[in-house]
């Protein structure tokens, strides 16, 4: 019997202060949603294991702070990122209008290798609240953002009636995963091309 391969994927979840985070990290890994609200205190990751397709996947999610004082985390959160999701509250405009300063502090801060392709996940959070009454940002304001930076999948979401919370992150898993595909390729080729360079090199000493 072939033996699988067993590939780890790592995803950053990056939005505003009590925008829900953690608690959709939460309600997606243990299944279970707490009312009480605790500031994430610099970085913290979950891991979940899921298979696609042939291969089993073990995402590791990365959380931090929305907080300006937290923002200081640096190359060494963000390095080896395969997938960031950007996260805001559909019932509060600012964590909305944050969502470029999230987009482009991940790009500065990861540096990929090609930022126009890099796998990114928007998700509109607390749907739930109050029926959806109080929401502030409309569904196609979201989308419409989502096509501005290049067709970002987009999901609404409610951690606390677990709402789909499985559907986003498995579909984050899968566009990490693609990416990771892609790296291998890109990567594959670099060696050869190396080599060649040595040789021509080489040939004219």
């Amino acid at each position: 019997m072939a033996m699988r391969r067993r590939t780890l994927l790592k995803v950053i979840v990056l939005g505003d202060s009590g925008v829900g985070k953690t608690s959709l990290m939460n309600q997606y890994v243990h299944k279970k949603f707490s009312q009480q609200y605790k500031a994430t205190i610099g970085a913290d990751f979950v891991t979940k294991e899921l298979q696609i397709d042939d291969r089993l996947v073990t995402l590791q999610i990365w959380d931090t702070a929305g907080q300006e004082r937290f923002q200081s985390l640096g190359v060494a959160f963000f390095r080896g990122a395969d997938c960031c999701a950007l996260v805001y509250d559909v019932n509060v405009m600012k964590s909305f209008d944050n969502l470029d300063n999230w987009h482009e502090e991940f790009l500065k801060q990861a540096n990929p290798t090609d930022p126009r392709t890099f796998p990114f996940m928007l998700l509109g959070n607390k749907i739930d609240i109050d029926g959806g009454n109080s929401r502030v940002v409309s569904e196609k304001k979201a989308k419409d953002w989502c096509a501005s930076k290049g067709n970002i999948p987009y999901f609404e979401t409610s951690a606390k009636e677990d709402i789909n919370v499985d559907d986003a992150f498995l579909s984050i898993a899968k566009s990490a995963l693609a990416n990771e595909r892609e790296q291998d390729i890109y990567f594959q080729g670099v060696p050869e091309a190396v080599t060649e360079t040595e040789q021509r090199s080489g040939c004219a000493c």
